[in-house]
């Protein structure tokens, strides 16, 4: 077994800063995507599901990512399709995935939905989450509620990984 801590990936905000508004000179890539969980939630034969989904990409992240000290696994409704479709646009090779049970299911305690799975996930591992939707309830959460080390890093979804996050990253990884 691996000594070396979870990195649990989100793609939507950390990997595909969504809204931003222009990346062309920072190195992002533009594709067009249909990823099955967003195509499902559009109306048959809608422009917006022939056109695809707007997705940006850093094709560097991938060596950035794997070069931490880190387990990486997607985090991420993209789900297995996160290795088919995000992996090879960023450098990154076929990762683990966790499976959420029912996506975007309201918590009883207001947690963000992804929490608790990534928690039981986890299995008392040490890890680093990418997000851009934890929350100060999340951390708490987390710390209550998982006996090992643990950073949850909110991403901006206007920006993306930047290098103080690969930074963060690195020096908490370090520190155990």
């Amino acid at each position: 077994m691996t000594q070396r801590p979870l990195l649990l990936l989100d793609v939507d905000g950390p990997l595909n800063p969504f809204r931003a508004r222009f990346l062309r000179h920072r190195g992002y890539v533009t594709r067009r995507l249909h990823p099955a969980n967003w195509s499902a939630r559009r109306r048959p034969g809608s422009r917006a599901l022939r056109r695809g989904l707007r997705v940006r990409l850093h094709p560097g992240h991938g060596a950035r990512l794997l070069a931490l000290p880190y387990e990486p696994a997607w985090a991420t409704t993209w789900m297995h399709q996160a290795n088919e479709m995000i992996g090879p646009v960023v450098g990154l090779p076929e990762l683990p995935v966790i499976e959420w049970p029912e996506l975007f299911a309201k918590d009883p305690d207001g947690l963000y939905w992804k929490t608790r799975t990534v928690l039981a996930w986890a299995a008392g591992r040490p890890f680093a989450w990418v997000d851009d939707m934890v929350t100060e309830l999340d951390v708490r959460h987390v710390a209550e509620h998982h006996d090992r080390p643990a950073l949850l890093l909110p991403v901006d979804p206007r920006h993306g990984l930047r290098a103080r996050d690969f930074a963060e990253l690195e020096r908490w990884a370090l520190s155990l």
